[in-house]
C-alpha cells in the first residue's frame, strides 16, 4: 500500500507546497479585457477598428511617428516575430503601429514594414494599455476574440517572444 500511495500523496505535497517559480509563457499575462472599438483614423485610408481584425492574432504597439531607436527596435522584433511563424502563421498575425503624437512615419520607414497597420491612437485606447510607467515601452498581444491578454517587456527577445507565439497559434481554435 506505501508503494501506491506514497507517489500520491508527495505529488498533493509538492503540488500545494512547492509550486514552480518558472513559467512558460514570456510575456506578461494581462487578465483579459476588451479594448474600446472605436475606428482608429488612418491618414492613407479611413480608418481601422480593432473589431475588424477579431479571429486574428494582434501585436501591437504605440509609439510617435517620429521613431526613434526604441520604436524601430519594436518595430523590427514584431515584423521578425510574425515571419518567423511562417506562411501560415504570418496570415493569422496582424500588427499595428498606434501614433501617439501627430504626424505621419516617412515612407523610408515604413518601405521596412510592409503589411503594418498604422493609426492614430485614440486617447481611451491608450489609457486602457497597461504599462508601468509608460505603455509605448512595450508590445502587447491582442487575442482573435479582441482581448488584450499579453504584454511583452520594454526590450523583448525575439526568440522568447517567437516560443510564446507558437505555442498560442498551436493551441488556439480561433484565429
Amino acid at each position: 500500500a506505501a508503494v501506491t500511495v506514497l507517489p500520491v500523496v508527495v505529488a498533493i505535497v509538492s503540488y500545494y507546497y512547492f509550486p514552480p517559480e518558472a513559467r512558460m509563457n514570456y510575456g506578461t499575462l494581462i487578465p483579459p479585457r476588451p479594448l474600446p472599438g472605436a475606428p482608429l483614423p488612418r491618414q492613407d485610408e479611413g480608418a481601422v477598428a480593432l473589431s475588424e481584425l477579431r479571429g486574428r492574432w494582434v501585436m501591437l504597439t504605440a509609439d510617435a511617428s517620429i521613431c526613434n531607436d526604441r520604436c524601430r527596435r519594436k518595430l523590427y522584433v514584431m515584423r521578425q516575430v510574425r515571419a518567423a511563424q511562417g506562411v501560415e502563421g504570418m496570415g493569422r498575425i496582424e500588427r499595428i503601429w498606434l501614433l501617439t503624437g501627430e504626424g505621419y512615419p516617412s515612407p523610408e520607414l515604413l518601405a521596412g514594414y510592409p503589411g503594418m497597420r498604422i493609426a492614430s491612437a485614440a486617447p481611451d485606447l491608450i489609457c486602457s494599455l497597461p504599462g508601468d510607467p509608460d505603455p509605448a515601452d512595450h508590445i502587447f498581444l491582442i487575442d482573435p476574440l479582441g482581448n488584450l491578454m499579453l504584454r511583452f517587456p520594454a526590450d523583448p527577445d525575439p526568440g522568447r517572444m517567437i516560443e510564446d507565439l507558437k505555442r498560442l497559434l498551436k493551441v488556439s481554435r480561433i484565429g
